[in-house]
């Protein structure tokens, strides 16, 4: 059916306002689960150290003549590892024409920018401590990069795959991935518990991949327990979820994250590790050089592992 002859319509109209809405929206996620919650301490170089220790093998043979001299036992030196502080920036910059327009979502661009860049230097730290990478020191023409956990972890490590090799442990090198992965299993999971066990750790938490995550939902067993958040609050509902896994090693939390390697599965105690600032991050003003807001947010920091044994991993895992 046709409009009546002579009828002005909305198309034909010029000088109508735009209907912008004032939501921005954006789902990039922002969650950073391991950097948020471990310590946070000082650092006071751009090269951080730290030293451990362990005592001697528990004998059976610990037996001494009545009256008899005393044997001093041997000493052993302490071991002192350490890691380079790396750089992180980000920085946004505004022409001075912004101060004059009227935005839709925001008032005050530099500000909406900064806000974006904080969200994303945090995810980049995130990032790094999740990367299979060695330390990196710095000089006139290199940046210094921090050792990421791939880096750390040796002793406790099971499904390496045919050519892969675990790194020193010092930060001094990454470990060699295998060609050939090989998929997550429950059976190295809860070796890995085990020997962590044995070497004194106390777990509690574990980083991987969402493809991984749904590995770990088939895990079953009487002597390996699942259960939820939901449950633990008393709630009376139906949770496909799974936080918490119970073993004989200890109970551990499952923690899905979108910046772990899906190759690899990390079981973490979160108080041997910590982050170290040199320079927590900063929000600062850069020299004006034209019509335009030069900011930067800066921060220093470095990944301090105080004894990889208390850790594990789980690598060279299949991802499809």
């Amino acid at each position: 059916m046709a409009a009546p002859t002579n009828t002005f319509r909305s198309f034909e109209q010029r000088g109508l306002r735009e209907d912008l809405s004032d939501i921005i929206s954006d789902i990039s996620p922002t969650e950073t689960p391991w950097y948020s919650s471990i310590r946070k301490i000082k650092a006071s170089n751009t090269l951080h150290e730290w030293q451990t220790d362990a005592l001697a093998a528990p004998v059976d043979t610990n037996a001494h003549v009545e009256g008899d001299d005393t044997t001093a036992d041997a000493s052993t030196a302490t071991v002192r590892l350490n890691n380079q502080c790396q750089i992180f920036k980000k920085s946004p910059r505004v022409s001075g024409t912004d101060k004059g327009l009227n935005k839709a979502g925001r008032a005050d661009e530099m500000a909406y920018q900064l806000e974006k860049r904080t969200k994303e230097l945090k995810r980049d730290m995130e990032k790094s401590m999740f990367a299979n990478k060695a330390k990196v020191t710095r000089a006139d023409t290199t940046a210094g990069v921090f050792a990421g956990i791939g880096a750390w972890i040796t002793t406790n490590v099971n499904n390496v795959g045919s050519g892969g090799s675990d790194p020193t442990g010092d930060g001094s090198d990454a470990r060699t991935d295998s060609g050939t992965p090989t998929p997550f299993s429950q059976a190295d999971f809860d070796l890995t518990m085990q020997e962590i066990w044995e070497e004194g750790g106390e777990v509690d938490c574990a980083f991987l991949s969402a493809f991984q995550m749904n590995v770990a939902l088939g895990f079953t067993g009487m002597n390996n327990q699942r259960s939820t958040v939901a449950a633990q609050r008393g709630q009376n509902m139906v949770v496909n979820d799974m936080d918490v896994y119970v073993t004989p090693w200890g109970a551990i939390d499952f923690i899905p994250s979108r910046h772990v390697r899906g190759r690899d599965v990390w079981l973490i105690q979160k108080d041997k590790w910590a982050i170290a600032n040199l320079r927590p991050v900063k929000n600062e003003e850069l020299a004006k050089t034209g019509d335009s807001e030069h900011r930067q947010l800066i921060a220093e920091c470095t990944l301090v592992c105080y004894n990889e044994k208390a850790n594990g991993g789980v690598v060279d895992c299949t991802t499809s």
